[in-house]
């Protein structure tokens, strides 16, 4: 079986740039590795393949909806390090289900049989969303990853992914691996407010990503870190490195215990 990654965090707070360098590290530690991006707009998997790929909508649609009509090459393509990569995609803006489409991809893995075909399998989902459709990688994920930064509104945003992560333990098998702090600059603070609010939901920061240049380059680029050169490079590739190793490990993990949300406004701002 493979080892199921249901990655989660606020909008714009690098989960995709985080996944697809994730995704790499661990490939170039020997796993075969699936990737899905789970957001309409399609781009979690530019930096793995250089370009926006074919979404599972976009094929469907070609076929006029028979999922009978679709093979898994015509959905799957392969990038840096040997990554497999799919993308669900979603209705144009404004109009359906989003969450829907990520269910409907869900199903699509189960019938091509994917689960058993590779050693890892990272799902990239939308924003800090956890209805219906977008929760659904939760259902078979062995491990929630939360990308937070050292800031209020992604620490909230956090709170309620664990509240997602401990509702859904109680009927699935998942749980919390931890949190990857994005972007940390240590002239501001550090991760100083993601260490207390782990600590506090029963969790840990499993990696700490800084805030470089290089990795708004690399996004840009459409690459990798491990495909950049200059400056800094062994800084931000390294933390990818470590998240690996532990997560290939079958890391220690945790049901989290989230504050209500009253509460963590409260306690946030205690915090120094």
């Amino acid at each position: 079986m493979s080892l199921i990654l249901a990655i989660y965090g606020k909008g714009g707070i690098g989960k995709s740039t985080t996944s697809a360098n994730l995704s790499a590290a661990m490939a170039l530690k020997g796993a075969k590795v699936l990737q899905i991006g789970c957001d309409p707009k399609h781009d979690s998997t530019f930096p793995l393949t250089g370009h926006l790929q074919p979404t599972v909508i976009d094929v469907l649609d070609s076929v006029n909806f028979h999922l009978e009509d679709v093979s898994k090459e015509d959905v799957i393509h392969t990038g840096f390090a040997g990554v497999d990569t799919l993308e669900s995609g979603g209705p144009p803006a404004g109009s359906g289900c989003g969450g829907y489409v990520v269910g409907e991809t869900v199903k699509l893995l189960k019938e091509f049989g994917l689960y058993d075909k590779y050693d890892v399998i990272v799902f990239d989902v939308l924003g800090d969303v956890v209805c219906g459709g977008f929760s659904a990688p939760l259902n078979y994920a062995d491990y929630g990853l939360i990308i937070a930064c050292n800031d209020f509104d992604s620490i909230f945003a956090a709170n309620r992914l664990c509240l997602a992560i401990a509702q859904k333990s109680q009927r699935h098998k998942v749980k919390l691996a931890g949190i990857v702090a994005n972007r940390v600059d240590y002239e501001f603070g550090g991760t100083t407010l993601l260490d207390q609010f782990a600590e506090k939901v029963g969790t840990k920061v499993i990696g700490r990503v800084p805030y470089h240049d290089l990795i708004r380059r690399s996004r840009l680029a459409g690459k990798t870190l491990f495909e950049m050169e200059g400056p800094g490079k062994e800084e931000c590739t390294r933390p990818f490195e470590e998240m690996a190793e532990y997560l290939l490990a079958q890391p220690e993990a945790t049901i989290p215990n989230p504050y209500h949300d009253r509460a963590i406004f409260e306690a946030i701002g205690g915090w120094r």
